[in-house]
């Protein structure tokens, strides 16, 4: 659960009412070097619309001017007019001026910050180059040690108050908090800021130099909420210390912390916002990197799903064309194979008629015929579906069956490395390998002028999953720089090795093609099925 930011009101006189009450709140803890309704006065012109400027800087001159009335105006209305009236419209002017460039209240990242402390210190810069130059108009008898001297304290008190209130006042007015961050934020409040502001009363009530070191011990919890809350963490930290450090001060009667104590607490500050603000863009992005991680890992098991249905659909389709393939070539044997037969017979119980004719070259023509025909119908069924696959086995059937007969019909020697049992693979591998190692010899002999053709199969077993290496090479002329149009023999083997959920590879060789083909076996192996 988040926590919205306050809501200005839209009307000037309330705004110009809630800021009065508190500028005079703020206005009895002003000290040389600690100015904190100055922050207040950049704040509010910072977060407010600019229509509403002249109700804050009227009712704070308005505020001003009643102070002095009752201590009696000791420098008269000049003075107050000299002295008071230029830093607020000098600010205002300059602040409208760096609005309109683009600048805004936020402390998201870390240019963020950078520009808004550029920012305050070009104002602080403008309104006390200001005071500054009124100052030597007016008294034109001041030292010049005493000018450096006011200049500098305006400058470290006007930074130090827009430092410790200005990020308080985003953090309430233009950012949501989550109920869980600020749970977390008031818990180590209690448990590391309590104890720290003991050790730093205890450690100040001794003699120096023990509180300078205890004013620098101090600074420790604003790096820790530094780097646990960002910078909120840091703003809230660094107010409660230089509270702390003022209190501790005033409880003990020591003197005013001197300028370099401010000045360290003020560079410290400002290194710790941005510090802050840099662990809070580190964690957001860490964030981002974990959703995305989410979000991929999410995607990737979508895409894995996806793959694994396709693979299903593809093997699917590999199924079905060969149970078509055996359906033909089971009517073919049937229906063409016993039709060429009985034609068979019928020519040779009419040869003896034909020959007392005189047309027994007719009968020699009609079964050289048949014979041709039956060769070519045991091609085509050999084709459709190898039946030596069937009645023989898949290392039988690559050793000793027709693709041996095809490359010594070409004139090739036939290599045969066959080691493991197919009897772990299930249907579709032993069929796509007689498949894979027929149409690569196919292509070496139509297409490789090889002299030797070569396999190896290895047949085996990896945690648990039935594995088959197929290590495919001739020696012939190799692929083509350019594979002609409507060749899909190497696309047809690569496709039903994907559809299986194999490797593919065409590995570089100086001569011929190479070809190493991984598949594994989904089902269950043979030997290991129940009967």
């Amino acid at each position: 659960m988040r926590l919205n930011p306050l809501r200005l009101p839209d009307s000037g006189p309330l705004l110009a009412a809630g800021y009065l009450l508190l500028w005079l709140l703020l206005w009895p803890t002003v000290q040389p070097y600690w100015a904190l309704p100055y922050g207040l006065r950049f704040g509010a012109l910072l977060l407010t619309p600019v229509r509403c400027w002249g109700w804050l800087l009227g009712v704070e001159l308005a505020a001003i001017a009643g102070i002095g009335l009752a201590h009696g105006l000791p420098q008269g209305w000049t003075g107050f007019a000299v002295g008071e009236l230029p830093e607020p419209l000098v600010m205002a002017a300059v602040l409208w001026l760096l609005r309109r460039l683009d600048l805004h209240a936020s402390l998201h990242s870390p240019q963020d910050v950078t520009r808004l402390l550029l920012s305050a210190a070009l104002v602080v810069t403008v309104t006390t180059v200001v005071d500054a130059a009124l100052l030597a108009l007016v008294s034109a008898s001041g030292s010049p040690d005493l000018m450096v001297r006011v200049l500098g304290e305006e400058l470290l008190s006007h930074y130090l108050g827009i430092l410790l209130v200005v990020p308080l006042m985003i953090m309430l007015l233009r950012t949501r908090v989550e109920q869980r961050v600020l749970a977390g934020l008031l818990m180590d409040g209690v448990l590391v800021m309590l104890p720290s502001m003991a050790i730093l009363l205890v450690l100040s009530e001794r003699a120096a130099p023990q509180p300078q070191f205890a004013r620098v011990l101090s600074l420790a919890p604003v790096l820790f909420f530094a780097f646990r809350h960002g910078w909120r963490g840091a703003s809230l930290a660094m107010l409660i210390t230089s509270l702390g450090m003022t209190l501790a001060d005033e409880h003990l009667g020591h003197a005013p912390s001197t300028a370099a104590a401010y000045l360290f607490l003020a560079v410290a500050g400002t290194g710790a916002l941005m510090l802050g603000s840099a662990t809070d863009a580190l964690r957001r992005s860490s964030e981002r990197v974990a959703e995305q991680n989410v979000y991929l890992g999410a995607v990737n098991r979508r895409l894995d799903q996806l793959a694994h249905q396709l693979r299903d659909a593809a093997r699917g389709n590999l199924q079905a064309d060969e149970n078509q393939r055996r359906h033909l070539a089971a009517e073919l044997h049937d229906e063409l194979g016993q039709n060429i037969t009985a034609i068979q017979t019928h020519v040779k119980l009419a040869q003896a008629r034909l020959y007392q004719a005189g047309m027994e070259d007719i009968s020699a023509s009609i079964n050289t015929i048949l014979a041709h025909m039956r060769r070519a119908l045991h091609r085509l069924l050999d084709d459709l579906r190898p039946a030596v696959l069937d009645e023989f086995g898949l290392l039988r059937a690559l050793d000793e069956g027709p693709i041996r007969d095809l490359l010594n019909a070409a004139g090739m020697v036939y290599h045969t490395e066959l080691h493991g049992d197919p009897r772990l693979l299930d249907d579709d591998i032993r069929t796509a390998i007689y498949r894979l190692v027929q149409e690569s010899a196919t292509n070496a002999v139509k297409h490789a002028k090889a002299s030797e053709f070569r396999l190896r199969l290895r047949i085996g077993e990896r945690q648990n999953i039935a594995v088959a290496l197929l290590d495919l090479r001739d020696d012939g002329t190799g692929l083509p720089s350019r594979l002609p149009r409507g060749g899909r023999g190497l696309q047809g083997m690569r496709d039903r090795v994907t559809s299986l959920g194999g490797q593919f590879r065409l590995r570089p060789s100086p001569a011929g093609v190479h070809l190493r083909i991984l598949l594994r076996s989904n089902s269950r192996p043979e030997s290991q099925r129940q009967p």
